[in-house]
């Protein structure tokens, strides 16, 4: 089959703007939303009483809204964003049928607000990082493989037949989400499994969503942007491929936890799966460490920061998933603060900020203008960096003094909450950084998009009225 001619980066990036303002102007407002949520939710543990009257805002209900917007609100549709933009602009060629991605976009963020008000209504699954309703769940899985549709077409008109590392783990990622959602969706709420069963399906979707999606699209914006930004070649092709390999073949069996009451293989076989992973995250590790050496471009706060500190986030909140996994330190860290501390920062840590990065390279390309605040940009790269900080730490340590303290029989669960008060406290400050930060990220977006439309609204205005002015006529 004859390739079509390459098309122009300009070209590529116009295709893209009206989807990629409709995934990022989403995300980015979900996101504060989610923040606020999961600012409210630390609140309560350490102040039960704060909003104690209002049935909607109890913790069982905004610590649910918290965890869904942040992962289908945010992460779902600035990763779909990047991937699209990274397929048309490696295929060289523009996005296949952008109006028709733009209603998907739409339609996907109609679920989220949809799956909210179910939540906060009380009408919850019951399944960690799956709470969404039936209802909501059948409009956002329409609306990813729409969206995933033109996508594929996107990428089987590429112009440039060579692929990419990047444009293997966007592929990877396009179909393993519609697979392991519409998977569980079916065999929790629609012909629910019973019994055990049940609780390794949650498990098992909660470890591929986490554990394989999120650094699928999060190491397609490393392969692209690290080099690009560093001005330096890949190091190298192949370790890419034996990354993107053993990441699919060792992550997909992570996420159930050591003391699950299944089968004794079961919660072997992933935790054996987990000390597998730190392979493909060393490999990630070295790539990162062998093409930043010797470039002799600043970090400064830009997109470079966001994604370096991304994927060493990444390996660290590896490794404490494969500690996490030894049953002498399982028995003291489940079912405390420390895999909530392992979650905040693989998800804020790695992947927000990843995306963060790629965001705030792509979107002043697809607009053609400079971002309206550039110092927010700085700003909000060190509230992201110490708000992770502050809400990963001290519930990392907090969870292993709180497990340590539950395995001491002679003290009372009411001084084992009272040792942890400090830590909870202290990442309550981390959400609140986090939260000044998507809020800078989000005015940000939201200004650089109106930048635009009264750039487009000046033009359509001349050009309007240019026929209607009296032609110069020469004597």
């Amino acid at each position: 089959m004859t390739a079509p001619s390459p098309t122009s980066p300009p070209e590529i990036d116009s295709s893209g703007r009206l989807p990629l303002f409709i995934l990022f102007g989403g995300a980015a407002f979900w996101l504060v939303l989610s923040s606020v949520f999961g600012l409210l939710a630390s609140i309560k543990f350490h102040g039960p009483g704060f909003l104690a009257d209002s049935p909607m805002l109890t913790y069982g209900r905004v610590y649910p809204a918290w965890a869904n917007l942040l992962v289908f609100g945010f992460c779902i549709p600035a990763g779909l964003g990047v991937g699209l933009w990274l397929l048309a602009r490696l295929g060289r060629a523009p996005l296949a049928r952008p109006w028709l991605i733009a209603v998907g976009a739409k339609l996907w963020h109609i679920g989220v607000f949809v799956g909210l008000l179910g939540i906060l209504s009380g009408d919850s699954t019951g399944h960690t990082w799956l709470e969404l309703p039936r209802y909501a769940a059948v409009i956002l899985f329409c609306a990813f493989v729409f969206i995933a549709l033109w996508a594929f077409a996107t990428h089987r008109a590429r112009a440039d037949r060579d692929l990419h590392p990047s444009q293997w783990f966007v592929l990877a990622a396009l179909f393993w989400f519609p697979w392991i959602y519409s998977t569980a969706i079916l065999l929790l709420e629609v012909f629910p499994v019973r019994g055990i069963v049940q609780a390794s399906i949650a498990w098992w979707f909660a470890g591929n969503l986490l554990g394989v999606w999120l650094p699928l699209v999060g190491l397609a914006a490393f392969c692209y942007f690290v080099p690009k930004l560093t001005e330096r070649p890949l190091q190298s092709r192949y370790l890419a491929l034996f990354a993107f390999w053993t990441l699919i073949l060792f992550g997909t069996w992570t996420g159930i936890p050591s003391g699950a009451p299944l089968p004794a293989w079961m919660p072997t076989l992933s935790g054996a799966a987990a000390w597998l992973m730190l392979v493909p995250l060393l490999t990630v590790a070295v790539m990162l460490v062998q093409t930043i050496s010797g470039a002799k471009t600043p970090c400064a706060g830009g997109p470079l920061c966001y994604v370096k500190f991304g994927t060493w986030s990444l390996v660290l909140s590896g490794v404490l998933l494969a500690v996490a996994a030894l049953p002498q330190v399982s028995r003291v860290t489940e079912f405390t603060w420390f895999n909530h501390a392992e979650n905040a920062l693989r998800i804020y840590g790695f992947f927000a900020m990843t995306m963060f990065g790629a965001a705030y390279y792509i979107l002043p390309r697809v607009t053609g203008a400079e971002w309206p605040v550039a110092r927010f940009v700085r700003g909000h790269f060190w509230c992201g960096v110490v708000g992770t900080l502050l809400l990963f730490a001290p519930l990392a340590i907090g969870g292993v003094v709180q497990g340590a303290r539950w395995l001491n029989p002679e003290i009372t669960p009411v001084d084992v909450s009272k040792a942890t008060l400090m830590f909870l406290r202290l990442s309550t400050l981390g959400d609140l950084l986090l939260l000044l930060g998507n809020l800078l990220f989000l005015v940000n977006v939201f200004a650089l998009i109106a930048r635009h439309c009264r750039a487009m609204v000046r033009v359509l205005y001349a050009d309007a009225v240019a026929p209607l002015e009296p032609s110069e006529v020469k004597p």
